[in-house]
């Protein structure tokens, strides 16, 4: 005869994997395009691992960690997994992100890429390159620059100081000069000295509202429409200022908008800039310009 176990009055545990696929179901249902990672991702960060080892241990059998649902309920409410998790992952960085910042997106990768083979040529050739990174939101891409190219010396720049206040905290120890302001007038003491001008600015124009909830919800405006009919006003502005700022023959990198890439290589085309360059991301997407300064130093 087996002798029943005493009722201790608290329920076990769901398996993991039966909490993942419940979680994976219900992210499906309110329309999140990667649901079964977005469960993943918030197991792991439960459990302080990794995606690799929560399918280990759902596979193990191990129980769901506790907040779980709660932490689903909130994505399915299409809050950003970034905000749910504090973190987002850029390049060979991690960041630390929240509310009132922008979350760095995939395809600015490519973006700050360019920024970091320019500086790693220039490294290469015995240089300690200057670099400039202007709207820095997250401090994400001064970030990797200084990251993946030691030698290099990167200044940022931030208007908004609750965006400000994350690349702070991101940017700490990292070596990165971090200023509040505006990329309009910023840098005014490196005029005419850096090597390399990268920006990923605001730049949806006005009546392009985002069709994502996780953009159009929770990213800080400020961050998003870049002002004027065709949401232009600050890339043209951070144009001006890298005009400026870039010695003869430095880079200017801006991302930018799909249908944007005519109308900045048109402000790439005066006596300024020379080797202005259209540039898709890795997805085939007209995504950033490339231009260099002219030898001459044109005003």
């Amino acid at each position: 005869m087996v002798t029943p176990l005493p009722d201790t009055g608290v329920a076990s545990a769901e398996p993991l994997a039966a909490a993942l696929r419940r979680a994976t179901a219900r992210l499906t249902e309110a329309g999140v395009a990667t649901p079964r990672a977005d469960a993943e991702e918030l197991a792991a960060h439960l459990l302080g691992t990794g995606r690799g080892e929560v399918a280990t241990a759902a596979l193990r059998g191990d129980p769901a960690p506790p907040g779980l649902d709660e932490l689903v309920d909130e994505r399915a409410r299409r809050v950003p997994l970034q905000h749910l998790t504090g973190r987002a992952g850029f390049r060979t960085v991690e960041l630390r992100v929240g509310p009132g910042v922008f979350v760095p997106r995939p395809e600015t990768e490519d973006v700050a890429g360019a920024a970091v083979a320019e500086a790693a040529r220039l490294a290469a050739a015995g240089e300690r390159p200057l670099v400039v990174d202007l709207c820095t939101g997250s401090g994400a891409i001064a970030l990797a620059v200084a990251a993946e190219v030691p030698a290099a010396r990167v200044h940022a720049v931030e208007l908004e100081p609750e965006a400000h206040a994350w690349a702070e905290a991101n940017l700490a120890g990292s070596g990165v000069q971090l200023r509040l302001g505006d990329a309009a007038d910023a840098f005014a003491d490196l005029d005419g000295t850096v090597d390399v001008v990268v920006s990923n600015p605001p730049y949806i124009p006005p009546d392009a509202v985002p069709n994502d909830p996780e953009v159009r919800d929770h990213d800080p405006q400020a961050a998003l429409y870049g002002g004027g009919r065709d949401g232009l006003e600050v890339p043209r502005a951070v144009l001006r200022t890298a005009a400026r700022l870039l010695r003869p023959g430095g880079l200017v990198v801006v991302e930018h908008a799909e249908v944007q890439q005519p109308a900045l290589l048109a402000a790439l085309a005066g006596a300024r800039w020379t080797e202005a360059t259209g540039r898709e991301d890795l997805t085939g997407r007209p995504r950033y310009v490339t231009a260099r300064r002219c030898q001459t130093g044109a005003p």
